[in-house]
Parts: C-alpha cells; sequence; structure tokens
C-alpha cells in the first residue's frame, strides 16, 4: 500500500473526530462559499473562530480587553 495524502488525512480526520473535535468539510468556509471565513487559502488561521476560542476559554477578562 502506498501512502499518499488522502489516506494521511482521512486518519487525521477520523482521529480528531474521536477525541471530540468537530470535523468539517474543507470547502465550507472557502472563499466565495455562503460560509467564508477567509478571502484565500494562503489564510491559514480562521480568526473569528479564533477569537471566539479565546473569548470562551478565558471568560473573566472583559470582552473590551478584546478589542483589537
Amino acid at each position: 500500500m502506498s501512502l499518499n495524502e488522502s489516506i494521511v488525512e482521512d486518519a487525521a480526520l477520523e482521529w480528531f473526530g474521536e477525541l471530540g473535535y468537530a470535523v468539517g468539510n474543507g470547502p465550507l468556509p472557502a472563499p466565495g462559499e455562503p460560509a467564508v471565513e477567509r478571502e484565500s487559502f494562503s489564510e491559514v488561521l480562521l480568526v473569528g473562530r479564533l477569537r471566539e476560542a479565546i473569548r470562551r476559554m478565558n471568560t473573566a477578562i472583559p470582552e473590551e480587553a478584546g478589542n483589537y
């Protein structure tokens, strides 16, 4: 059996799913799609999701502190 990107990706998605992570289809937050979360694929961080996670994990920090 040869190893290719698809095999590695499928294994990683299964592993993350088993750990409790939400696994979704890549094109959904892609540029040009209804649920767009980035202007191009070169933007590797989904900033909106990151900010929401930081807020969720740091509830003691006032909302105003995150306005940057």
